[in-house]
């Protein structure tokens, strides 16, 4: 079964494929040109459901399942933010390294140089058979300074709870098993399963 991602940013595209390999994991974006999706929603779940719903619309095609995710991250000591503006935090058509400075640089002015913090996923998936969404939360907190070279986004400044390394230092296994994604993910894939399941007994 085919799952079409609603996104073009690589290191979630990578991330998904590794956590659902059970599934023909694709980008819209090897199917089809491009194309801009305007995220105005106030909420993970708002923006994952229009994101998934302007690629369902575009594939037209009837046996399509497709997948979106909006997470971001959210600072105690910045009450909440960047949240739902994480991947456009430090402005628009800026690189990871602009969002995850900005952010350093934001919690340095609060006088802090750390802070409580968790991460979100909301995960949306759109098929003939419906909507649905689920989602996924990671804990711990953010440092004012960047560690390690894995993963991406706000990953080298995030201490998972219970860690002393960030999301940048730990393997991309450790990182599975803890991330906001991963247990949305788990979620979906039971959702994905019980699609499958109704169109075997169409």
């Amino acid at each position: 079964m085919r799952l079409v991602l609603a996104t073009s940013n690589q290191g979630k595209v990578r991330e998904i494929k590794a956590m659902c390999s059970e599934f023909e994991v694709v980008a819209y974006s090897e199917l089809m040109d491009a194309f801009e999706i305007i995220e105005d929603a106030d909420t993970f779940k708002g923006n994952a459901l229009i994101k998934a719903r302007a690629v369902f619309k575009a594939l037209d095609d009837e046996e399509a399942i497709v997948l979106a995710d909006d997470s971001g991250i959210s600072v105690d000591v910045l009450d909440g933010a960047p949240g739902i503006y994480s991947a456009r935090y430090a402005g628009v058509g800026v690189t990871d390294k602009d969002n995850l400075y900005a952010l350093i640089e934001a919690v340095k002015a609060e006088g802090v140089s750390e802070s409580d913090a968790h991460y979100t996923a909301a995960i949306a998936i759109i098929s003939n058979e419906g909507e649905q969404t689920v989602h996924g939360w990671m804990y711990g907190h953010v440092i004012v300074e960047t560690r390690g070279d894995k993963g991406f986004g706000y990953d080298p400044m995030f201490i998972p709870e219970g860690y002393e390394k960030t999301l940048g230092e730990l393997d991309a296994d450790i990182k599975s098993a803890l991330s906001h994604r991963s247990k949305a993910l788990s979620l979906a894939s039971l959702l994905i399963a019980n699609i499958k399941k109704q169109r075997e007994h169409r």
